[in-house]
């Protein structure tokens, strides 16, 4: 007989040092001859990311040791931090970036001895020189080059910054001279990505885009003819403008350029027949009401990749996402056969091979090899393996809501789930609503322990993907616009109070939590509604004024242009919606959870928001971590932040636990 418990009692294998060893996935695969490589978390090794190369007999290794740590800062949120090729004298030669200094390296793993050695400065102004997106041009200059993205602070505010395309010369002769690093693309443009260069080598390609835009309000695709001396003349926009979003671009083999575009509504993928006209027409080659692109929230995702038989593999779908083949010519698009639900905006190709990132509710993300030829899928990099019975996973229910003026409302619904215990018949469960950040991001259909972590110990969670969320068009997205800190706040509690109304979960106790934008709507929802009996939140935002004046990076600093208004015409609405200004309405208990060298949310919001607090009586409670950043990533901090968010919800639901360390609620 199953025996009965309250829910949120129950005991589960599922521990926060366990879920915290499982943070993050693989990213950034690419091809180094026949070897298929990529960037991999190491929660436990001070959150590094490790290169990792999977060698032609199947065995996988870490390219290089701790504490090499791959990892761009461009815009703060990174991108494509390495390249790798084979020398034609045999041997990989990879090109990285090291995480704390940001300097592009340059290794040989194959050679006997071999140590990465610098191939640019240290610049003592901001944060340095960074770098993102590379591409290896070994038949440039006299040793090589790697054409990148640029980032060059020219002061020590955060928008005192420049980016263009560069050229890094192979043979180190930059590694202290910035005067050797040829600047490729002039600096009109505030956001650039690495370049796209043609088959034959004469053309290069790019995405770029300005203040006060973001990449998925619109961006444009410039050209450049290349010269015989390697550099870039006659750059012109060829596409997209202020109110076209495109988020990859690409060559085919014979030379015709790709790009994904929303110019319907919708991010599909489209060809350039003929680059040399001066107004271009880009041909729909699978007009769906899907997406084969995304949020460009780091330089260099990608969501197509062109295959030297014409095919293209893409990304595609609504809410989640299948690899596809897509043939331009008739527009059949045939998906790989599998479990996954989501693929990361990340694929390398070399012949009939496709490789890509993907995961399932029933499997983390792994690293997945497509054979065109046959047809046939397998995993080849950083296997699923079970850490506890998946019997012990949650079951999600993908759900459609109404909200206010009957609108749609995506969520995962993952109800409590343990099998070897269950609950009283006449107890509703606790509830927690998940808030994403972004806000343009989205809750992927996908294994996460962090989730099970509470579903398996009586807690369900509700993901939802409010109005503004990807994934859904550009018309969902919309629904943001002007309206952050309302439409996000009224969808959440839309879901909340609709699991509550259907008797799904007890209407006292549902919490809600987010980090970063929605460590916002979190924030947010205990400031303007009385939906929630307490809240989790991580490093947010918390004061509009001073997130959109010199509080954040610059890619995000106008931000609120389009999420609330220009700040000069509507200051008003700025002080209006931020939970700072607003202490003496919370009436729910709260965590707060914070990153000390976050320049993204700074600390010093929630120092803020904390002084407002101060003796009005509300339980609760302020944890920073030293050494960590926006977001989480040493298995410690991830362990220690779940433990800590289990005790409040212990303490606000009336749940018996004595297995976690008691948070402290002051008041």
């Amino acid at each position: 007989m199953v025996p009965s418990g309250p829910y949120g009692s129950w005991p589960s294998p599922i521990g926060a040092a366990l879920a915290a060893t499982h943070d993050g996935h693989p990213e950034y695969v690419g091809m180094v001859g026949d070897e298929v490589w990529w960037t991999e978390p190491r929660p436990g090794e001070g959150g590094r990311r490790a290169l990792v190369r999977r060698r032609a007999d199947g065995g996988e290794e870490s390219v290089l040791p701790a504490p090499w740590n791959v990892r761009s800062r461009v815009i703060e949120y990174g991108g494509q931090p390495w390249a790798g090729t084979v020398r034609d004298e045999g041997g990989a030669l990879v090109v990285f970036v090291h995480f704390p200094d940001q300097r592009l390296y340059a290794y040989e793993p194959d050679v006997p001895g071999a140590a990465p050695r610098p191939l640019t400065p240290v610049s003592e102004t901001g944060g340095g020189l960074r770098w993102a997106d590379p591409q290896l041009r070994p038949e440039g200059g006299a040793a090589g080059e790697v054409w990148c993205v640029l980032e060059e602070f020219t002061g020590e505010a955060p928008t005192d910054v420049r980016r263009v395309i560069a050229a890094v010369p192979l043979d180190g002769s930059a590694a202290d001279d910035r005067a050797a690093v040829r600047e490729l693309s002039d600096d009109a443009h505030r956001f650039v990505t690495g370049p796209r260069v043609s088959p034959d080598g004469l053309h290069a390609a790019w995405i770029a885009w300005d203040h006060p835009r973001m990449p998925w309000d619109g961006t444009e695709v410039i050209l450049a003819d290349v010269t015989q001396d390697g550099t870039f003349e006659g750059a012109r926009r060829l596409l997209g403008g202020p109110d076209e979003s495109i988020a990859q671009i690409d060559w085919t083999a014979d030379g015709q350029l790709l790009c994904t575009s929303d110019r319907t509504g919708w991010w599909n993928l489209y060809c350039v027949p003929d680059i040399a006209d001066p107004h271009p027409e880009a041909v729909t080659l699978c007009g769906r009401p899907e997406e084969f692109g995304g949020p460009l929230w780091k330089i260099g995702l990608r969501w197509f990749h062109p295959l030297d038989n014409g095919l293209i593999a893409v990304i595609h779908g609504s809410g989640t996402t299948a690899l596809g083949i897509l043939d331009p010519e008739s527009g059949e698009l045939v998906d790989a056969a599998g479990p996954w639900t989501e693929w990361a905006p990340t694929l390398a190709a070399n012949g009939s091979r496709v490789v890509g990132v993907a995961a399932s509710p029933r499997s983390a993300y792994e690293v997945v090899e497509l054979d065109t030829g046959t047809g046939h899928t397998r995993v080849i990099g950083s296997a699923h393996d079970d850490p506890v019975d998946p019997a012990y996973y949650p079951e999600p229910q993908l759900r459609t809501f109404t909200g206010p003026d009957s609108r749609e409302i995506h969520a995962h619904i993952y109800p409590p789930h343990n099998p070897g215990h269950i609950a009283p018949d006449d107890e509703l469960p606790p509830y927690v609503v998940w808030a994403h950040g972004g806000p343009t991001g989205r809750a992927a259909l996908v294994l996460d322990l962090e989730i099970a972590y509470f579903t398996s110990r009586g807690i369900g969670v509700a993901e939802v993907n409010y109005g503004g969320s990807a994934g859904y068009g550009r018309e969902y997205r919309n629904r943001l616009r002007e309206q952050w800190g309302v439409v996000d706040v009224e969808d959440c509690a839309a879901v909340a109070l609709a699991l509550a109304e259907e008797g799904t979960a007890d209407p006292r106790r549902i919490g809600v939590r987010g980090g970063s934008a929605g460590g916002w709507t979190a924030a947010a929802s205990i400031t303007t509604t009385d939906v929630y009996a307490c809240a989790t939140i991580l490093y947010p935002i918390l004061d509009l004024t001073g997130w959109a004046t010199d509080e954040t990076h610059d890619f995000e600093s106008q931000y609120t242009e389009s999420l609330v208004g220009p700040h000069e015409a509507c200051p008003g609405r700025y002080r209006d919606r931020s939970p700072i200004q607003h202490a003496e309405r919370i009436t729910a208990p709260f965590l707060l959870l914070q990153g000390l060298d976050d320049v993204i949310c700074p600390p010093v919001q929630c120092e803020r928001f904390l002084e407002r607090m101060t003796g009005r009586g509300i339980p609760h409670a302020y944890i920073a971590f030293e050494g960590e950043g926006h977001g989480f990533r040493r298995a410690e901090t991830v362990a220690r932040a779940l433990e800590a968010e289990l005790s409040l919800y212990a303490q606000t639901f009336g749940i018996d636990r004595n297995d976690v360390p008691l948070l402290e609620l002051r008041k």
